[in-house]
């Protein structure tokens, strides 16, 4: 038990339920048998798996950055392209408050 503590894989609190052990005897065991936890030393444990919340959101942040970074080259991209398509074609592509509005997909009559 003092191993899957000092391992992190158990806090104090699941393994005191786990076992039907106090928590008291659990530190006791810990002060007596840890290779890095001695009398006197006080040990602070996150709470319900904090630790495992905190790389599970970092984890998250690093997936979402490399989401910004793939949108944003894809956003340079298509900004170059429509800048070459403008040079090619020799009109202004980009939208601007004196264009005027499209038909867009209005029901066409039939002949």
């Amino acid at each position: 038990m003092v191993h899957l503590f000092e391992s992190g894989q158990r806090t104090i609190l699941e393994l005191s339920k786990e076992n039907d052990f106090s928590q008291q005897a659990l530190y006791r065991w810990v002060y007596k048998y840890s290779k890095y936890n001695k009398k006197g030393v006080q040990i602070v444990e996150m709470k319900d798996g904090q630790s495992s919340k905190i790389k599970q959101l970092e984890q998250q942040v690093k997936e979402l950055e490399q989401a910004v970074g793939r949108k944003q080259i894809r956003i340079d991209y298509l900004e170059k392209m429509v800048d070459l398509a403008g040079e090619h074609y020799g009109i202004d592509l980009k939208k601007n408050s004196t264009t005027p509005p499209c038909g867009g997909s209005k029901p066409t009559e039939e002949k």
